[in-house]
C-alpha cells in the first residue's frame, strides 16, 4: 500500500522524525510518501494554528490526490482529519486519535505529556470530541522555551521522563502517550526508564491506517461523513483542494 504522511507545519526536521519512527514500524510491503505543509508555523499549539495546518493538510492531500491508500495527518491534534473523512475515499487516520485508541486498549487512565502550557487546551478538547476524557488522567507539559521543534528531544528529554513519571505517581496514568510530531519515536527510547506502557501517536497511526486499507471499508454515501453536496465554487485550486470537492 501506498501511505501519505502529511506534517501539517513547515519544519522539516520534524518531518525526518516521523518518516523514522514510520519506517520502523511498517509492514515492509507499505510505501511511505512524506510531506511537509508549504505555509503556516513551526509546530501548532492553538486552534488558530491548527486550522492552517487542516488548510496545508487538504491542500497536500488534494495536489497528490490519486497517489495514496491511506492519509495520515501527522500532527497532535489531527488538524482537518475528520474533515478529510467527508472527501477522500481512503481512510484517513491521525496521530491523536489513533494514539487513543491504542492507549485506551493498554490502560483505563491515560495521561498525556505535551511540549507546550499553551498547547494543553487544545489538546484536551481533541480528546473531549473523540469521546475520551472520562478516562484523561491528566496533561503534563513542558514549560520551558522551544529552540527548535526538531530538536525538543535532546534538549528537553530528561524532564518529559520526569513528567511522565509524575504522570503515573501524581495522577494515576495506566498508560502514556506522548504527544506531537517532535517527539515521535521518543516513546521507543524511554519504554524501559518507566513503569507503564507508552504509546508513540506515529508509529499507532501507522499502524492503524495499514489495518484499514487492508480491511477496505466501504465508502458512506449517508451520514455526516458523506461526500460533501455539489454547488458553486470560487478561487479553489483545481489542482488541490478544489480537486477534492469535483468528484
Amino acid at each position: 500500500m501506498n501511505l501519505l504522511i502529511v506534517n501539517p507545519n513547515i519544519t522539516p526536521g520534524v518531518t525526518t522524525l516521523i518518516e523514522a519512527e514510520a519506517c520502523r514500524v511498517a509492514h515492509a510491503d507499505t510505501h511511505i510518501e512524506m510531506a511537509t505543509a508549504a505555509s503556516g508555523v513551526a509546530y501548532i499549539e492553538t486552534r488558530f494554528e491548527a486550522l492552517l495546518g487542516a488548510y496545508a493538510a487538504a491542500t497536500i492531500a488534494g495536489e497528490r490526490y490519486g497517489r495514496y491508500d491511506a492519509l495520515m495527518v501527522a500532527a497532535f491534534g489531527d488538524p482537518g482529519l475528520l474533515e478529510l473523512r467527508e472527501v477522500l475515499d481512503v481512510p484517513v487516520v491521525g496521530m491523536t486519535e489513533a494514539a487513543l485508541m491504542t492507549a485506551g486498549q493498554m490502560g483505563q487512565r491515560i495521561g498525556i505529556i505535551a511540549i507546550s502550557r499553551r498547547i494543553t487546551a487544545w489538546y484536551r478538547e481533541c480528546v473531549d470530541r473523540y469521546g475520551m476524557l472520562g478516562r484523561l488522567a491528566g496533561i503534563r507539559h513542558l514549560d520551558r522555551p522551544l529552540r527548535d521543534p526538531s530538536t525538543v528531544q535532546q534538549d528537553h528529554g530528561a524532564r518529559l521522563v520526569e513528567l511522565s513519571r509524575e504522570a503515573v505517581e501524581q495522577d494515576g496514568a495506566d498508560v502514556l502517550i506522548l504527544a506531537g510530531a517532535p517527539l515521535a519515536g521518543l516513546a521507543r527510547g524511554v519504554a524501559g526508564e518507566l513503569s507503564v506502557p507508552v504509546v508513540d501517536g506515529v508509529s499507532s497511526a501507522v499502524c492503524q491506517a495499514e489495518t484499514l486499507a487492508r480491511l477496505k471499508p466501504i465508502q458512506p454515501t449517508a451520514g455526516s461523513f458523506a461526500k460533501p453536496p455539489a454547488k458553486p465554487r470560487v478561487g479553489l485550486p483545481e489542482s488541490g483542494i478544489g480537486r477534492l470537492l469535483a468528484r
